[in-house]
């Protein structure tokens, strides 16, 4: 996948031959003439890099640098100046803004593209060198908020996948939570946000997740409804996660009975795939997204099933993909992939690798779990 640039040069000509040029050494520029219209494709968009000229109208490009580096959102993205200006005091007042460099607009092609190839690969490896010091430190406090592996039951086999996002933790977390031989909680959430950030959020949720489960079964309460609510309630009620949201599905499995019970908080439908019917039926949830209110509204639903059926939850991530530069969200077109491999008796393994594949680029971490009556 080509790296993203944007463009922003009120000179027509310029921003043309700038945009053919990237083009064919294969990035995917975005071209705006002006800082408003930049700031437009910055909300659908986040790019690479940005390039900017420096004289334009109204707002120059030190204007749009100042607007940039207050934007938590962008004030991270590599920025670059090109200009015809070759005066110390212009060079100086943008590096102060922390540019990256300037780039003269009579610069030769070739030297052009090897700037900006070597800031794009620099500013990789320093994220890459980030990231791995963040692993480092994750590993060394045994933070997880994945299971190390599935669980195998006496009447049911819970596998899951897990993709992140560029190599970067993500919001998403799964947890089977054991109480005895009989009772086995299935959680999978995601917090809302993208890589660090709603890592480092996902803890707290879990963790409130946890005691909840474990309280209401204390009490004698195996009410998934009820003990999503206690949940909802806590969360809401912390200062720390206020405008922090999560969605959650969870499941209690009776592994005596073979009975599956299901209440879900803003969550995607949980499908259940009926191999008699070799069809594949959703069963959605109407509870808010934990922490919205103090109410959630959370109801539960028993979700049959007989030898050979199989139940899925997942996060958004298993069906938002990008496709010529835009987000799509199709769940539809995930059941219909999953139903044909199950249809062909795929494993769980094969179901991954079949969906979870190259060809569509991935824009949020995912994750996918899988409940097979056995």
């Amino acid at each position: 996948m080509g790296r993203k640039i944007l463009l922003v040069d009120d000179e027509l000509l310029q921003l043309v031959l700038m945009d053919k040029l990237l083009k064919n050494a294969g990035f995917l520029p975005m071209r705006a003439n002006s800082v408003d219209n930049a700031f437009k494709i910055l909300e659908d968009e986040i790019p690479d890099l940005i390039i900017s000229d420096i004289e334009m109208p109204e707002k120059d490009g030190f204007d749009f640098r100042k607007l940039i580096l207050e934007d938590i959102r962008y004030k991270d993205i590599p920025f670059l100046f090109l200009t015809s200006h070759n005066d110390q005091i212009f060079i100086q007042r943008g590096l102060d803004l922390k540019a990256i460099d300037y780039i003269d607009k009579d610069i030769p092609q070739s030297q052009l593209l090897s700037k900006i190839n070597n800031i794009l690969v620099t500013v990789r490896e320093q994220k890459e060198k980030s990231i791995n010091d963040l692993k480092i430190v994750a590993d060394k406090l045994n933070l997880k908020n994945v299971p190390n592996k599935s669980l195998k039951l006496k009447n049911f086999e819970v596998d899951f996948f897990h993709m992140t996002y560029q190599n970067h933790p993500g919001g998403d977390f799964i947890d089977f939570i054991k109480i005895n031989d009989r009772f086995t909680f299935i959680v999978l959430g995601d917090v809302m946000g993208k890589k660090w950030g709603a890592w480092f959020f996902s803890f707290s949720f879990l963790s409130y997740i946890r005691s909840a489960i474990r309280l209401c079964v204390f009490d004698g309460n195996l009410s998934v409804a009820q003990i999503m609510q206690r949940i909802n309630q806590v969360i809401h009620a912390d200062d720390f996660l206020d405008d922090i949201f999560a969605t959650l599905s969870l499941v209690l499995i009776d592994d005596e009975e073979g009975k599956i019970t299901y209440s879900g908080a803003s969550d995607l439908p949980v499908l259940r795939y009926q191999s008699t019917e070799k069809k594949v039926q959703q069963f959605k949830s109407k509870g808010l997204l934990l922490g919205f209110f103090e109410n959630g509204n959370y109801t539960e639903q028993v979700i049959e099933n007989s030898k050979g059926d199989q139940l899925f939850l997942l996060t958004d991530g298993a069906i938002d993909y990008e496709s010529n530069g835009v987000k799509k969200t199709d769940i539809n077109f995930f059941i219909h992939q999953l139903e044909d491999l199950l249809i062909e008796k795929s494993t769980f393994k094969e179901i991954t690798t079949g969906i979870f594949n190259q060809e569509k680029y991935q824009v949020d971490d995912c994750s996918l779990i899988s409940i097979k009556r056995i």
